[in-house]
């Protein structure tokens, strides 16, 4: 039986290693992996009991929610009866993307509010915006709006207990004058009410580095979509770990990007076993990255 004093001495040494391990020393020694359920959505309309029993037996532990409407919920299923069938199958949904075009375009809130509304329910960490309309990103000045725009929904989600995130694609990378609707998008947004989660893929996908805006904007990039891109075709996507990107150099420097959660997405080159795809993506994940 340990003494006291070595059970301390042991304690001690063991909070030392873990404070030693790089970037996400907490989520990793719990495996903890998630899932963007876009992934899967020609499988989650036709059942979605089943889908997320099969999300579960996976190997997942969190999942991003999509699809929400103020009409149909999540796919017919109401926020407090889908919080029941993820807590049932040991998920949590973490954030979800909430389309929040209407909020953007004309600054009606109805979207919003019903995005907070349903985040709450789920006990979801944030509120994440998903993509912007052409319409509404045509110029820097627009974007300028947009960031404004973004802070007003930051602070209704503070205020609620909840964050707001920005996940991107490429076209926020085109150049707007001397800058970019991105830089644009990181500089006017409010630290205090705005993360952003970087997609990987989509990074890469516009010639960009995911390490140098780790290093320009450290700490602000809390969630991640972890995608790989096809060795013959950078259009497509590939099962993590089967493709182009280096994986390893990036999750090496979680830390200095503050990432809090990371989600598999398996957004194109969609294959005939999608859940096949994500289960396997998962697997190299939790062998090889974390």
């Amino acid at each position: 039986m340990l003494s006291r004093r070595s059970f301390l001495i042991s304690s001690s040494m063991a909070t030392a290693a873990a404070l030693l391990i790089p970037s996400f020393a907490c989520v990793a020694s719990k495996k903890v992996v998630g899932l963007q359920l876009y992934s899967l959505r020609d499988e989650l309309p036709k059942g979605v009991k089943e889908t997320i029993e099969k999300v579960a037996k996976a190997g997942f532990s969190e999942v991003e929610t999509y699809g929400f409407s103020i009409k149909d919920q999540f796919w017919g299923f109401s926020p407090s009866d889908f919080k029941k069938l993820l807590d049932a199958n040991g998920l949590k949904a973490v954030s979800g993307h909430y389309g929040l075009g209407t909020y953007l375009s004309d600054g009606n809130t109805d979207e919003l509010k019903a995005a907070i509304a349903a985040a709450k329910v789920l006990e979801s960490e944030y509120v994440t915006i998903p993509w912007l309309d052409p319409s509404v990103r045509t110029n820097a000045e627009d974007y300028k709006k947009l960031a404004s725009k973004i802070n007003v929904a930051g602070k209704m989600c503070k205020d609620a207990g909840l964050r707001l995130a920005y996940h991107n694609h490429n076209f926020e990378f085109e150049k707007q004058g001397d800058t970019t609707g991105y830089e644009i998008l990181l500089k006017e947004t409010d630290k205090e009410l705005v993360d952003f989660e970087l997609d990987l893929y989509w990074v890469v996908r516009s010639g960009n580095d995911p390490l140098k805006l780790f290093k320009e904007n450290p700490g602000r990039f809390t969630m991640w979509h972890v995608k790989d891109m096809d060795k013959s075709n950078p259009d497509l996507n590939a099962e993590v770990g089967t493709g182009s990107i280096n994986f390893k150099a990036i999750f090496a420097e979680a830390k200095l990007s503050g990432m809090k959660h990371f989600f598999v997405e398996h957004e194109t080159n969609y294959k005939p076993n999608p859940i096949g795809s994500v289960t396997a993506s998962c697997a190299y994940v939790k062998k090889e990255l974390i």
